[in-house]
C-alpha cells in the first residue's frame, strides 16, 4: 500500500500565527488569567491542550473579567464585541487571521455607501458573524447558489459580493459569472477567499484522482475541513473524514493499494502523523 500526504495538509498561516501568539501570551502572562472568546481554532484536541494549560474559553464578552487577557481567535469577532471589550479594562490580544482581517476591512470600505453585502458563507460560522458586522447597509448570507437565486436583487441598487475566506473558489467564481451576466445588477466583487484555501482544495482534488481512497483529517466543526472532504467526494473518490486515528477503520482499508491523506487548516501535525503511522502499519 502506498500512502500519499498532500503538501498543504495541516496548519495554515493564520492558524499557526494565532497559536504562536497564544503560546507567547501564556509564557508572558505573569499569572494574569487568559480567556478566549470561543474556540481559537476549530480543533477539539488543540482546545483540550490549551484548557489543560489554564486557558479559559467563554462564549460571551461579559464573561471576561476586568484585568484579564482575552485572545481574539483566528476567525475574528464582530465589530460590536471588539468595541465592547475595548471599553472595559480587558487586555486584548488580537490573533485574527490576517486574511480574515483584510476581508473585514474590505467589506467596511466597500459597503460604506448604500451597498448591500452579499456574503457567500455559513450563516452560523463565527467568521461570517464577524464579516457581516462590518457591512454598512445590510447584508444577505447564502451558502449555495440556489439560496442566492431566491434573493430578489433590486435593479438600480448597489451590491457587494464577498465570501467567507475558506469557501469553495470554483463555486464562488460561478456565482460571480452569473451575477456579472445580469446587466441590471450593480455588483462589486471582493476576492476574499484565501489563496491557501484555493490551493488546498485544488491539491485535494488532484490527489483524489490519483488514489483509490482519501482520508481527510480535522475537526468536524471546521468548515474548511468539511469542504475538503466535499471536494474529494465530488471528485468521485471514496473518502473518510476523521478527527483522530481512532476513528479510522483501518481493517476496511486493507484492500486499497494507494491512499491519499490531507488535513484541514486547523489540524495539528501530531494528528496527521498518527494517521500516517496507522496507515503505514498496514
Amino acid at each position: 500500500m502506498d500512502v500519499v500526504l498532500a503538501e498543504t495538509a495541516g496548519f495554515c498561516m493564520g492558524v499557526d500565527l494565532a497559536l504562536t501568539r497564544l503560546d507567547q501570551l501564556i509564557a508572558d502572562a505573569d499569572g494574569r488569567p487568559i480567556f478566549i472568546l470561543g474556540p481559537i481554532i476549530h480543533n477539539p484536541q488543540v482546545l483540550k491542550h490549551y484548557a489543560e494549560l489554564g486557558v479559559v474559553m467563554v462564549d460571551a464578552p461579559e464573561k471576561v473579567p476586568g484585568g484579564a487577557y482575552v485572545v481574539i481567535r483566528a476567525h475574528g469577532i464582530t465589530r460590536q464585541v471588539e468595541e465592547e471589550l475595548k471599553a472595559r479594562d480587558v487586555h486584548i490580544k488580537d490573533a485574527t487571521c490576517p486574511r480574515v482581517k483584510k476581508a473585514q476591512l474590505l467589506i467596511a470600505r466597500h459597503t460604506g455607501d448604500d451597498s448591500v453585502l452579499l456574503l457567500y458563507g455559513e450563516a452560523d460560522h463565527p467568521e461570517v458573524a464577524g464579516l457581516v458586522s462590518y457591512a454598512g447597509n445590510g447584508y444577505f448570507v447564502f451558502d449555495t447558489s440556489e439560496e442566492l437565486e431566491q434573493y430578489e436583487l433590486v435593479k438600480g441598487k448597489k451590491y457587494v459580493l464577498a465570501a467567507q475566506t475558506t469557501q469553495d473558489r470554483v463555486l464562488f467564481d460561478q456565482i460571480v459569472e452569473r451575477l456579472s451576466s445580469d446587466k441590471d445588477v450593480d455588483v462589486t466583487v471582493l476576492r476574499t477567499i484565501c489563496d491557501a484555501t484555493k490551493l488546498r482544495q485544488a491539491e485535494a482534488k488532484t490527489l483524489a484522482a490519483e488514489v483509490d481512497f482519501m482520508v481527510v483529517i480535522g475537526g468536524y466543526n471546521s468548515g474548511n475541513t468539511r469542504r475538503l472532504a466535499q471536494v474529494v467526494s465530488d471528485a468521485g473518490t471514496p473518502c473518510k473524514h476523521v478527527e483522530t486515528l481512532a476513528e479510522l477503520p483501518l481493517n476496511e482499508l486493507v484492500g486499497y493499494s494507494r491512499i491519499g491523506v490531507t488535513a484541514g487548516a486547523s489540524t495539528p501535525r501530531m494528528l496527521i502523523d498518527e494517521v500516517l503511522d496507522g496507515l503505514e502499519s498496514l
